[in-house]
């Protein structure tokens, strides 16, 4: 899938060069200023070709490189940025970013910290991240505002519908697209895959006006990188606040462990296609 309009693509808080046209926001959409974004080359560990790379400036200091894939044909799309679990960014996420635009949405796998940890790490192949910032709190600043910084990327992409803008986490990138839209209503969907949900989500779920689809797996798997806070018990409960909201909530239970989305073929694309076509309805947006 050849990449358009980013060539030589060099972009900044004062202007834009060639392949990104500016793209006039709505109120909504200026919560944070335009990032440093520059083209890269193929990272160390990543296989995919035909995929364009970029770097982010990260608001706390670094860079967050990010593969694009993108749809057939011209136009405007809607886009889906993933964001990876404490496992760290890897060829996995890259192919889910595939596995999006093969059903119409740019997919965007962004590396949103660097290096990994738990037990999950033997369900990705890694893909190196140099100068990426530091592993930090779902819930904290430098997390949220390296979300705002990449959707304010996103959304100046010539080829991206800017009011059709998604979020797919996994595990901690869940988390911290569940901490974005308690604070912030800046996207028009929110895909939370195998999250962890806190008391105080349960607790904040009147805050929550973007709509969320859930997926996650019924099996209890310490092996896997789930914690206390991922059980499905903690899933339905933040479920069932939502829905006592009245907001829009979707969910999807695998029987399946915490990393299920890696582990089965099946349902990776199930995932994928429940999260493209999620996002494609605009559920009200």
């Amino acid at each position: 899938m050849k990449m358009r309009a980013l060539n030589g693509v060099v972009i900044s808080v004062v202007g834009v060069l060639q392949g990104l046209a500016i793209v006039k926001s709505s109120p909504q959409h200026t919560d944070q200023s335009m990032p440093t974004v520059t083209r890269m080359a193929l990272p160390a560990g990543a296989t995919a070709p035909g995929i364009d790379w970029i770097r982010v400036a990260a608001p706390d200091g670094g860079v967050m490189l990010a593969a694009i894939t993108h749809p057939t044909g011209s136009g405007r799309f809607p886009a889906m940025l993933i964001l990876h679990g404490t496992h760290g960014f890897g060829q996995q996420y890259v192919d889910l970013a595939k596995e999006f635009a093969r059903q119409g949405v740019v997919g965007i796998a962004a590396c949103w910290f660097a290096g990994s940890r738990g037990e999950g790490t033997r369900f990705v192949t890694p893909i190196d991240c140099p100068g990426g910032p530091p592993l930090v709190e779902a819930s904290s600043d430098a997390a949220q505002e390296r979300i705002g910084a990449l959707v304010v990327a996103i959304r100046k992409l010539s080829f991206v519908d800017p009011n059709r803008i998604g979020i797919f986490g996994h595990s901690r990138g869940g988390g911290a697209a569940l901490n974005r839209i308690l604070k912030v209503s800046d996207v028009a969907a929110v895909v939370l895959d195998s999250a962890g949900y806190p008391d105080a989500a349960v607790t904040q779920a009147s805050r929550i006006t973007v709509p969320i689809l859930i997926l996650h797996g019924t099996k209890e798997c310490s092996h896997d990188g789930g914690t206390e806070m991922t059980t499905v018990q903690r899933a339905r409960a933040f479920e069932n606040a939502v829905r006592r909201e009245r907001h829009t909530v979707e969910a999807k239970y695998y029987d399946a462990c915490h990393n299920g989305i890696f582990e089965s073929h099946s349902q990776f694309i199930d995932s994928v296609q429940r999260a493209a076509e999620f996002l494609r309805r605009g559920l009200g947006h």
